[in-house]
């Protein structure tokens, strides 16, 4: 269910012990009145995180962390959503209320965003507290694959302390290594690489601070277990619940937005999930520039360009405002495709000026002024191999 009010009325109404898992993504002290229309630009979402004080924030969510320990049951766990702006308000009261022997993690949740102008480091990563009600709290450990430079005798073998605790692979008899058992992988880590939802996924509905599924399942996958019961009390646009419902879990979600409530019921009806390719695939699967082509730039300047057809790299210096563009003849395709590509690409960047680097022989002077704004750069390879003709 998903109820209309401010939780700290509506968590007294659960009863006690009888939540198994809580996530809530609660103001973040930002000082800021957060507000953002949904993909039709018809409904406008909005919530205020203005305080007095850090006090008065404080007491805020101290109030209602109160009521959600009471609602956890003793084998439960609680995940709080914060940034830099709140995260050492947040932590101290999860020491208060939950206790300080009962932190179990804090979670890195990191994430590639565009800069800014800003002075100083771009912000990529926000925190999420992890606490248990007791030591006897549910866990699902997942795993993830092995790092690329593990040597795979770390994976075959098993491995012990010597006498100086040092870690050594284990030896039995002839003194041959023990051959390890089933390996599933390396336990999952307190640092997160989950995509930000980018302005244009589906699964988007124009809510401020809305929170990728793949997010909450990872939370809902590690502390609980096909039945138990979900809470959300700041539910927003309902990611809590959809992830939950999904993932066959029975969920609660409180909000003083009315609508939001609406929005997240709806969210609940047609559930739509944004697949992220970049986590199935990995981030070295979107890198297709032409790492030893790029090379002959040198100490020049410039950002490469993945996933393009017409371009593998921008130069950092403009001509006359306009971006210089560079592209690589590929294996196989003629000075003539390639250039075509480029210019395609020009036009949509608005560039007047860019570099095509020739890869491969052909006629030395083929279309060689034939392509305006474009100069035709020869690589060592191609020059070398002209000398020897």
């Amino acid at each position: 269910m998903i109820k209309l009010g401010d939780c700290l009325d509506l968590l007294p109404s659960l009863k006690k012990n009888s939540v198994d898992l809580i996530y809530l993504d609660p103001p973040f002290f930002t000082d800021k009145k957060h507000k953002l229309k949904n993909r039709e630009r018809t409904t406008e979402f909005s919530f205020g995180d203005i305080w007095e004080s850090d006090k008065d924030y404080a007491k805020f969510l101290y109030e209602r962390m109160i009521e959600m320990r009471n609602a956890l049951s003793e084998t439960g766990s609680i995940f709080v959503h914060c940034d830099k702006s709140g995260e050492h308000i947040v932590r101290a009261l999860l020491d208060r209320v939950f206790g300080e022997d009962n932190f179990q993690s804090e979670i890195i949740w990191h994430y590639k965003r565009w800069s800014n102008s800003k002075k100083g480091l771009l912000s990529a990563h926000q925190n999420i507290y992890f606490y248990s009600k007791s030591k006897n709290f549910k866990f699902n450990t997942v795993y993830t694959s092995y790092s690329e430079s593990t040597n795979v005798d770390q994976i075959l073998q098993n491995r012990t302390r010597d006498e100086h605790n040092k870690s050594v692979y284990k030896r039995g008899a002839n003194d041959k290594t023990e051959i390890a058992g089933e390996k599933k992988g390396v336990p999952l880590s307190d640092v997160w690489d989950i995509p930000y939802l980018n302005p244009k996924a589906k699964e988007r509905v124009g809510y401020p601070t809305q929170k990728p599924l793949l997010l909450l399942e990872r939370i809902i996958e590690l502390a609980s277990e096909e039945g138990d019961v979900v809470l959300d009390p700041f539910c927003g646009s309902g990611t809590t619940c959809v992830a939950a419902k999904m993932m066959n879990r029975s969920f609660i979600g409180f909000d003083i937005s009315s609508e939001a409530v609406e929005l997240a019921n709806s969210r609940l009806d047609q559930p739509v999930k944004t697949e992220s390719n970049l986590l199935k695939k990995g981030r070295d699967s979107y890198v297709t520039a032409d790492k030893d082509a790029l090379k002959l730039l040198g100490n020049i300047k410039f950002n490469p360009v993945q996933r393009n057809k017409g371009i593998d790299a921008i130069l950092v210096e403009q001509y006359e405002g306009t971006p210089m563009l560079v592209r690589v003849q590929k294996t196989g395709e003629s000075v003539h495709d390639a250039a075509n590509l480029l210019i395609k690409a020009m036009k949509k960047k608005q560039s007047i000026k860019s570099f095509l680097i020739r890869t491969s022989g052909g006629d030395l002077f083929e279309n060689e002024n034939n392509y305006e704004g474009i100069t035709i750069i020869d690589s060592p390879s191609v020059t070398l191999s002209r000398l020897l003709d």
